[in-house]
């Protein structure tokens, strides 16, 4: 016969409740804010840290944004063996968009150092990034301007991540962004393995004027975890394949 004093079993009860309701929700959206977690649950965002705080749940608070923890299935060092030729040919026709005077957002993955490396050499513009393969490939462009958004690095993407790298986003001007994903689907949207990256992604997504996916076409079909956009955020799709897009 159970024992626990009856509130400390209805504690426990409704927080398993916002759990599994906090499991729907990160299916359906991936990362999370905090604040949009609580109000959807319609708690304080007092009672949902304590919520994640005890005992296991599956999810870790990172600056600001609940993320589902772990099982992502993507290794950069893995993946940037895969498919180098329509990478590097995904990367080409990007980077025949790119006009002297630019600002672009690159974004992570292992078609972006492509891209990067058919940009010209002495090609004056700004790159915006939050990943170091496409920060080193930067900083030896001559004219080039190098903002990086700096935070907690994380090695299975070679990215970094806070808080404070959103809100320098939000005030930018960014003239193009090249944004890559692991999955992209008619209808599922683009999508990507790891859940720190859906942010940035997104806060990208609603500064650009012009917004490009970049992806070999391996990933047509595909669909990853962490969902961060439809197909209609973006003006087209680039991949190595002639009359791809829309």
């Amino acid at each position: 016969m159970d024992q626990r004093p009856a509130a400390a079993t209805g504690s426990r009860d409704r927080r398993a409740i916002r759990l599994d309701r906090l499991r729907t929700l990160a299916a359906q959206d991936g990362a999370l804010r905090l604040g949009d977690a609580a109000r959807a649950l319609a708690v304080s965002t007092m009672t949902l840290r304590r919520d994640l705080a005890e005992g296991e749940t599956g999810f870790d608070l990172l600056g600001g944004y609940i993320v589902p923890r772990g099982g992502s299935g993507y290794a950069l060092d893995v993946e940037q063996g895969s498919h180098v030729q329509a990478k590097a040919e995904a990367g080409r026709r990007a980077a025949a968009l790119v006009r002297p005077g630019d600002t672009i957002f690159v974004d992570c993955g292992t078609t972006m150092p492509h891209l990067m490396a058919a940009l010209p050499a002495e090609l004056a513009v700004t790159v915006v990034c939050y990943a170091l393969n496409v920060a080193a490939a930067a900083s030896r462009m001559a004219r080039a301007r190098l903002f990086v958004l700096g935070g907690l690095f994380h090695p299975e993407s070679a990215t970094f991540f806070s808080e404070d790298a959103l809100r320098s986003v939000h005030q930018l001007g960014i003239n193009k962004a090249f944004v890559s994903a692991g999955g992209v689907h008619e209808t599922h949207g683009a999508s990507c393995s790891h859940f720190h990256e859906v942010p940035v992604k997104r806060a990208v997504l609603g500064r650009a004027v012009q917004s490009f996916l970049v992806a070999d076409s391996s990933k047509l079909g595909q669909v990853k975890p962490a969902q961060f956009a439809p197909m209609a955020a973006f003006d087209s799709v680039i991949t190595e394949l002639d009359g791809n897009g829309r």
